[in-house]
């Protein structure tokens, strides 16, 4: 009468065991699915991965620092073109250089 038991859950166990790998099997193929259904609802919302935000993030604070610095050399430039024209305002004007006016600045925003 042992034996009977013993058979009864070995093949219990056996059972058990490809369930258990069944079960496995099966939560890699919803993983797989559900990972595969988020990629395209990404897609489908146009966001971005966060590698592509960080990379244009890095290009705009680039760009800004460009900008600030293309913003000092033509304020430099302007303040030695003002000097300029003062020391040359500075001499007689002669003939058409002194008939010509002075252009008007563009406001910068």
């Amino acid at each position: 009468m042992t034996s009977a038991p013993t058979r009864l859950f070995d093949e219990l166990a056996k059972v058990l065991s490809g369930a258990a790998g069944a079960a496995q099997g099966l939560r890699g193929e919803i993983d797989s699915l559900i990972a595969s259904q988020v990629d395209r609802l990404v897609a489908d919302l146009e966001l971005v991965r966060r590698e592509e935000f960080d990379v244009v993030r890095e290009m705009a604070s680039q760009a800004r620092q460009e900008t600030k610095e293309l913003k000092e050399k033509v304020a430099a430039l302007e303040a030695e073109i003002a000097e300029l024209k003062g020391k040359k305002a500075g001499k007689p004007a002669s003939g058409k250089a002194a008939a010509k006016k002075p252009a008007a600045k563009k406001k910068s925003s």
